[in-house]
């Protein structure tokens, strides 16, 4: 008999949408680990577009003076 219980593998819940990285396609819930997924998005067409909206994030970001190191 075992003392601890191992912790879930994966997180998210059931109306949760996921886009899965290593699979390249959307999930509901928790189908594959956390480190693989981006998400959670409320609807599975956002999940779809996951990958673009992190490099519309990224490209702001890295355009955002706010967060330049450049030396003046």
């Amino acid at each position: 008999m075992a003392l601890f219980k191992r912790a879930p593998k994966h997180t998210g819940k059931p109306g949760e949408w996921f886009y899965c990285l290593e699979h390249r396609k959307v999930e509901e819930g928790p189908e594959c680990p956390a480190k693989d997924r981006l998400g959670p998005y409320p609807t599975p067409e956002e999940a779809a577009h996951a990958v673009e909206t992190v490099e519309e994030r990224n490209e702001e970001w890295e355009s955002d003076p706010r967060w330049r190191n450049d030396e003046k």
